[in-house]
C-alpha cells in the first residue's frame, strides 16, 4: 500500500504529494549497481580469505571453525561495511549536497537519500548482529552451529571483546535506520549522520589495530580511514543514484561531492599507509600474505583515485552540458569506480581475517599493550616538552583548524577587509595549545600518569577553549564565506546561521546547562567512579578529550565569547555564571587532593611502570593541578568579563551621544515635553541661577524673615 507525504517537489518547482514507495524503489540501474557491489565485495573478501586462511589459523593458534565461519566472516563484513558506507553517504547527501525546501522539509532528492540510508543501515544492523556469533566462532574455534547454542553464546559473549563491539554497532545502526525511516525534516539528517558515524566506530576500535604495540596510532588512523572511505564510497553511490533520477540539483550535488571526495582521497591514502606501517615493516610488503593483500588494496585505491581525477577534470563539465544524465560519462565512470571500491572493501574484509606478521613475533610490554607504547622514564620537564608522539585525531585537527582560519583571514585581506590581529593570535595559540596538550610529552604521559592526565585535561578545558573563543571563528566564517544569494541553494554560511538560530543551540547554551556540564563532569568522571570504568579503553580517552574541549568551549563562549550566540545573556548573568562555577571547581580540586581512595588503581598498577611510582602522591599532585590551574583561568575570565562589560557600556554611551547629536537632542526634548505635560519641573528649570537671580532671592528672603520676626 502506497504511503504519501504532502511536501513540495522542488525538482519540478510545483507542490504535490510525494509517493514514498516510488521514491524509495531502487529499480533499474541503481539496483544492479548495488547488487554488483555487494557480490564483488563478498567474492573479493572470500578470495582473499582463501589465500590467507591457513596462515591465519597458524598465527592465531586456534582450531578451524569450519568453512561457514571462515568465509562467513569476510563476506558478512564486506556486505555490512558497504551498506554502512551507503547509509553514511545517504545521510551526508541529504544534509549537505542538496538543499531542503523553504519550510525545512526534505526535497525529493534528500528524501530519496534518507530512505537509502534507512535500508542500508538496516542491512548494516543485521550484518552486525550476524557477526556476533561469527566472531565468537572464529576466535574460539568452535563451529558456528555449536556457537549458536544459547548457553555457549551467552558465556562466550562476555569473554570476546569484538562481540561487544558488534552489538554496539548494531544498536547505533538500528537507531539510525529507525530515525531515517521517520525523518521528513532537514534537521534530523544531522542526528542520523551522527548515528551512522557512531556505527562505524566500533569496527575501528576492534581487530588488529586495537591490539599490540602502536595501537593508539593504528586505531586513530583506522578511524580516519573508515570514515573517509565511507564518505567517499557512500557519497558517490547516492550522487550516482540522484543523477539516474534526473535530479534538479545534480550538478550542485556532484560539485559538492567532488570537493569532499578530494579530501577523502588524501585522508584514505595517508591513513591507510600509516596503519599498514604500524602493523608490519615495509620490507615485508611483498614477502608476506598480509603485505600482498595490502598491495592489492593499495592498487584498488590508486585506480579509484585515478577515476576520481577524471571526474574532476572531464565528467563534471560534461554532466552540466548533457540533457540525458543517465548516459553521461559521469554515470559510467562512477559505476566503474564503485566496483573498484567494492573490491577494496572486500580486500579490507579479508585483511581483517589475516593476522599481521609482527603480532606473532613482537614481545609487547604490559604498558605498550595498554597504551600502545613504552615510556623511557619518569616525566621530566625535558620529556614533557620534547618527547612528542603525534596524535592523529586531535593533532591533525589542530593543524587543520589553524590552516582553515588563516585561509579565512587571507580571504578577508584579499578583498580589502580587516581582521583584528589579536583574534588571529588567540586562535593560533589555541591550536598550538591543543597540539601540545595531545601530542607533546603531556599527551604521551597522560594515559600512564594521573597527574599528567590532569594537566592535559586542564589545558583542554581551561586554556584551549578560552583562546579559541577569543579567536571568533564563527564571526570570521560569516564574514569570509560569501552568501549563497537570493534563489540559490544554501551554503556553508547559511548552515552556520541555521545552527546558531536553532532551538537546540539555545538549549545547549542555556547558562544552567553549560555550568552543569562544565563543572558537573569533573565530579561524575573522577569522584563518581566513571574514570575507573573507562580508562582502560582508547575510545574513552578520545571521548574525554572531545568532551573537555566542547564543554570548555560552550562555557567560555557563553561568558566571554565575541561570536554571535544563540541566546542573549546579560553581563550580570555572565558574571553570575563565573562566580557560581568558581566554588564548585575549587571544591573539586580540594576533594581530589584529600580523597584516600585511589582512582583507577588497578589500571595504573597494570601498566607496571619501569620506575618507582607512588600512586597516592601522584593523585594528590593531580588534585593540586586541578585546583591551581582551574581557579586562575576563571579569575582571569572574570576580569576579562568586567572589562568587556565596561567597554560595552562605553559603546552604548557613544552610540547614544552620536544619535542625540544627529537628532539635535530630540530624545531630551521629548522628555522635557512629557514633564511639562505632567506639571513637573523640566530639567531646564533646574539650571544654575544667575548672580542677579541669586541676589534678588536673598533680598526677598531677608525681607520675609523680618516680617515674620515682627
Amino acid at each position: 500500500m502506497s504511503t504519501t507525504s504532502p511536501t513540495a517537489d522542488t525538482e519540478t518547482g510545483s507542490p504535490h504529494v510525494i509517493d514514498r514507495d516510488r521514491l524509495t524503489d531502487p529499480s533499474g540501474p541503481r539496483r544492479v549497481i548495488v547488487a554488483a557491489m555487494m557480490v564483488v565485495g563478498a567474492v573479493a573478501g572470500a578470495l582473499v580469505t582463501a589465500a590467507s586462511a591457513a596462515t591465519a589459523l597458524r598465527l592465531a593458534g586456534v582450531p578451524d571453525a569450519g568453512a561457514l565461519t571462515t568465509y562467513g566472516v569476510p563476506v558478512v563484513t564486506a556486505v555490512g561495511q558497504l551498506s554502512a558506507a551507503i547509509g553514511f553517504g545517504g545521510a551526508m547527501f541529504a544534509a549537505f549536497f542538496v538543499p531542503p525546501q523553504r519550510g525545512g522539509h526534505l526535497d525529493v532528492g534528500g528524501f530519496r537519500a534518507i530512505r537509502w540510508t534507512y535500508a542500508a543501515m538496516l542491512v548494516w544492523a543485521i550484518c552486525a548482529l550476524a557477526m556476533i556469533p561469527l566472531t565468537i566462532s572464529n576466535v574460539s574455534g568452535f563451529s558456528l552451529t555449536e556457537t549458536l547454542q544459547p548457553d555457549h553464546l551467552v558465556t562466550a559473549y562476555s569473554q570476546v571483546a569484538d562481540a561487544k563491539y558488534w552489538l554496539w554497532t548494531a544498536i547505533f545502526a538500528l537507531l539510525a535506520a529507525v530515525l531515517a525511516r521517520a525523518a521528513l525534516k532537514w534537521g534530523w539528517t544531522f542526528v542520523i549522520l551522527a548515528l551512522a558515524f557512531l556505527s562505524l566506530m566500533p569496527s575501528a576500535l576492534a581487530g588488529h589495530s586495537s591490539a599490540g604495540g602502536g595501537h593508539d596510532v593504528a586505531t586513530n588512523s583506522l578511524i580516519l580511514h573508515i570514515v573517509a572511505a565511507a564518505a567517499w564510497v557512500g557519497g558517490l553511490l547516492v550522487v550516482l543514484a540522484y543523477s539516474f533520477g534526473d535530479g534538479r540539483w545534480r550538478v550542485l550535488a556532484v560539485r559538492r561531492y567532488s570537493r569532499v571526495a578530494f579530501w577523502c582521497l588524501i585522508v584514505v591514502g595517508i591513513s591507510g599507509v600509516v596503519n599498514a606501517l604500524v602493523r608490519m615493516p615495509i620490507e615485508q610488503l611483498f614477502t608476506t600474505t598480509y603485505g600482498l593483500i595490502v598491495v592489492g588494496k593499495l592498487s584498488a585505491f590508486v585506480v579509484a583515485a585515478a577515476i576520481g581525477g577524471v571526474h574532476r577534470r572531464i565528467t563534471i563539465t560534461e554532466l552540466e552540458a548533457t540533457d540525458e544524465p543517465r548516459k553521461s560519462l559521469f554515470v559510467r565512470f562512477a559505476a566503474v569506480e564503485l566496483i573498484v571500491f567494492a573490491i577494496a572493501f572486500g580486500f579490507a574484509a579479508g585483511l581483517a581475517r589475516t593476522p599481521p606478521p609482527d603480532l606473532a613475533t613482537t614481545d609487547v610490554s604490559p604498558m605498550a599493550l595498554k597504551i600502545g607504547y613504552d615510556l623511557d622514564g619518569p616525566p621530566t620537564l625535558a620529556r614533557l616538552l620534547f618527547d612528542w608522539r603525534f596524535d592523529l585525531i586531535f593533532g591533525t585537527a589542530a593543524l587543520i583548524a589553524a590552516a582553515v582560519y588563516l585561509r579565512g583571514v587571507w580571504r578577508l585581506r584579499k578583498r580589502g577587509d580587516s581582521w583584528p590581529v589579536g583574534r588571529t593570535v588567540a586562535w593560533l595559540l589555541g591550536c598550538l595549545s591543543l597540539l601540545v596538550a595531545t601530542s607533546s610529552g603531556l599527551g604521551r604521559y597522560g594515559p600512564a600518569l594521573f597527574s599528567t592526565h590532569m594537566m592535559a585535561h586542564m589545558m583542554l578545558t581551561m586554556l584551549v577553549p578560552v583562546l579559541l573563543v577569543l579567536g571568533g571563528p564563527m564571526t570570521l566564517a560569516l564574514r569570509a564565506i560569501p552568501p549563497a544569494g537570493r534563489g540559490n541553494p544554501d551554503g556553508p554560511r547559511e548552515w552556520i546561521l541555521t545552527g546558531l538560530h536553532s532551538k537546540y543551540s539555545k538549549i545547549v547554551t542555556h547558562p544552567a546547562v553549560v555550568v552543569v556540564v562544565f563543572v558537573g563532569s569533573f565530579y561524575v568522571l573522577y569522584l563518581g567512579g566513571l574514570f575507573d570504568v573507562v580508562v582502560d579503553h582508547h575510545s574513552a580517552h578520545l571521548l574525554m578529550n572531545l568532551h573537555f574541549l566542547i564543554s570548555g568551549y560552550l562555557f567560555y563562549w557563553l561568558v566571554i565569547g565575541i561570536d554571535p550566540a544563540p541566546r542573549e545573556t546579560t553581563h550580570v548573568a555572565k558574571l553570575g555564571v563565573v562566580l557560581g562555577a568558581l566554588p564548585f571547581h575549587a571544591f573539586f580540586g580540594v576533594a581530589l587532593m584529600m580523597t584516600t581512595a585511589l582512582i583507577a588503581e588497578k589500571y595504573y598498577e597494570s601498566l607496571q611502570h619501569p620506575w618507582a611510582l607512588d600512586l597516592a602522591a601522584d593523585q594528590r599532585v593531580g588534585g593540586g593541578i586541578a585546583w591551581a590551574t582551574g581557579e586562575f583561568p576563571l579569575v582571569i575570565v572574570m576580569l576579562a568579563l568586567l572589562v568587556q562589560w565596561r567597554r560595552q557600556d562605553e559603546k552604548v554611551a557613544r552610540r547614544f551621544d552620536r544619535k542625540e547629536a544627529r537628532d539635535e537632542d530630540a530624545e531630551l526634548e521629548a522628555y522635557n515635553q512629557m514633564l511639562r505635560g505632567m506639571g513637573a519641573p523640566t530639567p531646564a528649570e533646574h539650571e544654575t541661577p544667575t548672580d542677579e537671580e541669586t541676589g534678588a532671592a536673598a533680598a526677598a528672603s531677608e525681607t520675609g524673615s523680618g516680617e515674620t520676626d515682627r
